[in-house]
C-alpha cells in the first residue's frame, strides 16, 4: 500500500503541474543537427558530416534519468541503442556495444586498463558530466579496444564570468528498512574574460537495496555491488585563454568508490550453506568486518592546449593526462582450481587487488583546404599493472561466515604487466560536391607487451598453507604488436535534414595479458615447485584480434521543433580470432574460429507540437562463432548478450516534463544451450521547474518485476553452486525524489 499510495502522489503531482504548462518542447531526445562533437574524428566536426552512427545524451537527458533514480549504466543501456542494457551492480563486465568491446573515454582520455576490472563507470558522479559522445561500430580512431564503439564521456568546464554555484540533492528508497539511497552535489564556478574555474563535488552514500519480494538482494561478491558504498567525487578545472587563438585547460579528478563495514554475505558457520549448497543458509547479515572490502579509488589529470592558428592556420591540440586507479574486490571464495594429490587446503576467502598507472601524450592537427579536410597526430602512453590476492585467515572468515575476514598474507594473483603504445594517424575528408563526401583515414599503432617473471598463483597459495617452500617462476618476455588499420566512407546529404552513408572500418584489440599469462604445470620436489611446462609470453604469443566492420546508415535529424528524427544502421564485424573463457581457472585463450556481429542498430521518435512525444531504440543482432564441426553456432553467453529494444511516451513542457519509459531484453541461447531469459521493465520519471529550482522524481520498475539480471545469470555460468550466492537479482520497485538549484 505505500508503493501505490507514493506513486499516486508522483503521478498526480505531475499531472496537476499540466494545467499552467505551455506548449513550448523541452525535449529529452534533441540532437541539433549543427551540434559540433569530438568522438568521430578527433577534431571538431558537425554531426551531419559524420559518416556514421553517433549518439549524444545531453546534460539534461542524462540528469532527468540519474535524478529519475537510475544508475549511469543503466541511462547509457536505454539511451544507447547498440549498447547493452546495464545492470545495478559495480561491474560492466561484457556490457558490450554491437556485441564487441566498448572504448569508455573520459574527456578523450581511454578508462580502459590492460587487467579489464570492468569498472570504468565507477569512475566519475553524473553530476560532473556535461554530455557523452558515442560512436558505435568498430574504430581505430582513439587506439586499441574500441572494436565495438566508443564512448567519450565529457565533464563539465569553466564557462561562467561570474561566481555561480549549482546545488542538487536527492533520495531513493524502496520503502523497505535500510533502503534510503542519499545524495548531495554542490559546485562553484567564475572566472573572467581571461581565467574561469569549477571545482564540483558529489557525495552519495547507499544502503541495502531490495528485489520485487521484498528480500535484500544477494551481495555480489565476485564483482561487487553498490549496497553499503559510500562514494565522493571531486573534480576541479581551469581554463585559461592566452590569447584570441590560444587556450590552456587543466583538469583534476580525484574518485572514491567504497564499500563500507557493515552487512556481508554470509555463508553460515563454517561455511555450511557453501559446502552443503544449501540457499537457506546463504543471506546477507550485521557484523560485516574485512581487512578489503570493495574500492575504486581514482586520480586523474589532464592537461590541454589549443591553438587555433597553428604554422599556416591549422588547429592543434595538446593532450598530457595521468591517471592512477586502485581497484579492490570483495571477500569470497578463491578462484583456485582442484589442487594436485597430497595438497589439501581449507576452505578460504580471498580478496583481488589491481593498481594501475597511466601516463601519455596526443597531438592533433586539422586543416581545411578548399574542398578538402585533413586531421592528423600521434598518441603514445605507458601504462603499468600489478595485481595481488589477499589471504583472508580461514579460521575467523570460516567462523563467522565470511562476515569477518583478516588478511593472513598478500600473494601475486597476476603477472606485472607494462604496456608502451605509439601510433600516428591521418583522416581525410574531400567534399566531391555540396553533397557528396569522401573520407578516409589510416592508423598505425605499434604495442609493445612486457610480462615479469611470475610464481604461479595457484603454487603461491600451496606455499602459504604450507606445501613446498620456493617455486620456479614462469618465465615473461614481451611481444610486439605493429598493425595498421584502415577506414573509408562516403557521406551524402539529400538537404540539412537528412544523410546516409556507406563505411568500412577497422578495430584493434589485445587480449588481457594479465589473464593469458603466468600460469603452468608444475611438480614438488623436496619442498620445491617445480615447472614442467607453462603459458607464457615469450613462447607462446596471443595475435591481437582485429575487427573488421562495414555499415549502412541513414540519419533524420528535426529542423523544427515539431517532427520525426530517426538514426539507424545495418552493420556486419567480422574477426579471425575468438576469446574463449576457461571458467575453472578463469584465464583466456584466443581459438582460431572467426567471430561475426551483424543486424541493425536505430531509434525512431515524433514530437508533437503540442508537447506528446513518442520513441524508442532497437539492437537486432545476431552474434555467431564458427565452429570447426558445426559451422555457425551462436556465441557464448559469457561474452555476449541479447538484443533489446526501448520505447518512451513522454510529454514536455514550459514548466515540467514526464517520460514513461519501457525497456525488454530478449532471450538468448549459446552454442552450449546455455541461456540467458529476458526481461521487461518499466520506469515513470520526471521534473517540475519551479521559480527557484527544479524537482525531479522517478520510479523504477513500475510493476515491481522480479528478475534476474543479465550479469547475474552469467555469473551463475561463471561461478556454479549455490546459485543463490551468484544470481544477482534486480531492484523491485524504488522512488528517487531530488532538488537542483543554480544561483
Amino acid at each position: 500500500m505505500k508503493k501505490q499510495y507514493a506513486l499516486s502522489i508522483f503521478l498526480l503531482a505531475a499531472i496537476a503541474t499540466n494545467t499552467s504548462a505551455q506548449s513550448k518542447q523541452d525535449s529529452l531526445n534533441t540532437t541539433d543537427i549543427n551540434e559540433i562533437i569530438m568522438v568521430s574524428s578527433r577534431s571538431p566536426k558537425q554531426i551531419s558530416d559524420i559518416p556514421g552512427t553517433v549518439w549524444v545524451i545531453s546534460d539534461k537527458e542524462l540528469q532527468t534519468q540519474i535524478r529519475g533514480g537510475a544508475g549511469l549504466k543503466e541511462v547509457l543501456g536505454n539511451m544507447i541503442p547498440g549498447f547493452d542494457f546495464g545492470n545495478q551492480g559495480r561491474t560492466n563486465y561484457a556490457q558490450n556495444m554491437r556485441g564487441r568491446n566498448v572504448l569508455v573515454l573520459l574527456n578523450g582520455v581511454s578508462l580502459n586498463s590492460t587487467r579489464a576490472t570492468s569498472r570504468q563507470f565507477d569512475a566519475i558522479d553524473p553530476f560532473n558530466i556535461e554530455r557523452i559522445e558515442v560512436l558505435s561500430g568498430a574504430s581505430a580512431i582513439y587506439g586499441g579496444d574500441s572494436t565495438g564503439g566508443i564512448i567519450n564521456i565529457i565533464t563539465k568546464k569553466p564557462t561562467s564570468n561570474h561566481l555561480a554555484f549549482e546545488t542538487s540533492v536527492g533520495l531513493k528508497s524502496g520503502f523497505h528498512k535500510d533502503d534510503l539511497d542519499k545524495r548531495i552535489a554542490q559546485s562553484v564556478s567564475g572566472g573572467n574574460d581571461k581565467i574561469k574555474f569549477r571545482l564540483g563535488a558529489a557525495f552519495t552514500q547507499n544502503e541495502g537495496a531490495f528485489d520485487a519480494s521484498g528480500n535484500q538482494i544477494i551481495t555480489d561478491v565476485k564483482q561487487a555491488d553498490f549496497q553499503y558504498n559510500r562514494s565522493i567525487d571531486i573534480l576541479g578545472g581551469i581554463s585559461v585563454k592566452l590569447s584570441p587563438d590560444q587556450d590552456l585547460s587543466l583538469d583534476l579528478q580525484y574518485y572514491n568508490s567504497k564499500v563500507r563495514n557493515k552487512k556481508w554475505l554470509s555463508f553460515g558457520p563454517n561455511f555450511v550453506g557453501f559446502t552443503t549448497k544449501n540457499p537457506d543458509l546463504i543471506n546477507v547479515l550485521d557484523g560485516a568486518d574485512s581487512d578489503i572490502v570493495p574500492r575504486t579509488e581514482r586520480f586523474m589529470a589532464n592537461l590541454q592546449y589549443n591553438h587555433r592558428n597553428f604554422l599556416g592556420g591549422q588547429n592543434l591540440i595538446l593532450q598530457a593526462y595521468a591517471r592512477r586507479e586502485e581497484v579492490d574486490f570483495g571477500a569470497s571464495f578463491a578462484e583456485v582450481p582442484k589442487p594436485p594429490a597430497g595438497v589439501i587446503l581449507p576452505v578460504f576467502l580471498s580478496s583481488a587487488r589491481g593498481n594501475t598507472d597511466v601516463y601519455g601524450a596526443k597531438v592533433v592537427l586539422s586543416k581545411k583546404w578548399d574542398s578538402f579536410n585533413f586531421t592528423y597526430g600521434v598518441d603514445t602512453d605507458f601504462e603499468n599493472f600489478t595485481g595481488n590476492q589477499a589471504i583472508f585467515n580461514p579460521q575467523k572468515s570460516s567462523e563467522s561466515g565470511g562476515l569477518i575476514n583478516k588478511t593472513d598474507t598478500f600473494v601475486g594473483r597476476y603477472p606485472d604487466t607494462k604496456i608502451f603504445t605509439l601510433a600516428g594517424f591521418i583522416q581525410a575528408d574531400w567534399n566531391i560536391t555540396k553533397k557528396l563526401t569522401l573520407s578516409g583515414g589510416v592508423r598505425q599503432q605499434f604495442i609493445n607487451v612486457k610480462l615479469d617473471d611470475f610464481v604461479g598463483f595457484k603454487e603461491q597459495v600451496y606455499m602459504h598453507f604450507g606445501y613446498g617452500n620456493s617455486a620456479d617462476v614462469v618465465k615473461g618476455g614481451k611481444n610486439n604488436y605493429d598493425v595498421t588499420l584502415l577506414n573509408g566512407s562516403l557521406l551524402y546529404k539529400f538537404n540539412p535534414a537528412w544523410q546516409a552513408w556507406l563505411s568500412f572500418s577497422q578495430g584493434f584489440a589485445v587480449p588481457d595479458a594479465a589473464k593469458s599469462y603466468g600460469f603452468g604445470k608444475y611438480q614438488l620436489n623436496n619442498n620445491r615447485w617445480n615447472v614442467l611446462n607453462s603459458i607464457n609470453i615469450a613462447e607462446q604469443p596471443l595475435s591481437g584480434i582485429k575487427t573488421d566492420q562495414m555499415e549502412l546508415g541513414f540519419r533524420h535529424n528535426r529542423t523544427s521543433e515539431a517532427g520525426f528524427y530517426g538514426q539507424g544502421s545495418f552493420f556486419y564485424a567480422l574477426s579471425n580470432k575468438t576469446l574463449k573463457i576457461d571458467n575453472a581457472a578463469f584465464t583466456i585463450s584466443l581459438l582460431d574460429q572467426k567471430l561475426r556481429n551483424y543486424g541493425f542498430e536505430g531509434a525512431l521518435g515524433y514530437r508533437f507540437a503540442e508537447g506528446l512525444e513518442l520513441g524508442g531504440n532497437i539492437l537486432l543482432m545476431q552474434s555467431e562463432t564458427e565452429t570447426v564441426d558445426k559451422g555457425w553456432q551462436n556465441q557464448s553467453v559469457y561474452t555476449t548478450n541479447p538484443s533489446k529494444f526501448m520505447a518512451f511516451t513522454g510529454w514536455n513542457a514550459k514548466r515540467f516534463s514526464v517520460r514513461l519509459q519501457m525497456q525488454n531484453s530478449m532471450n538468448y541461447t549459446d552454442l552450449a544451450d546455455m541461456k540467458i531469459t529476458g526481461y521487461t521493465l518499466f520506469d515513470f520519471i520526471g521534473d517540475v521547474k519551479l521559480n527557484k529550482g527544479t524537482i525531479n522524481f522517478g520510479v523504477q520498475n513500475i510493476f515491481n518485476k522480479q528478475y534476474t539480471t543479465i550479469w547475474g545469470q552469467r555469473s551463475v555460468f561463471f561461478y556454479g553452486a549455490p546459485q543463490k550466492a551468484f544470481a544477482y537479482q534486480g531492484r523491485g520497485t524504488t522512488f528517487s525524489v531530488g532538488y537542483t538549484i543554480t544561483y
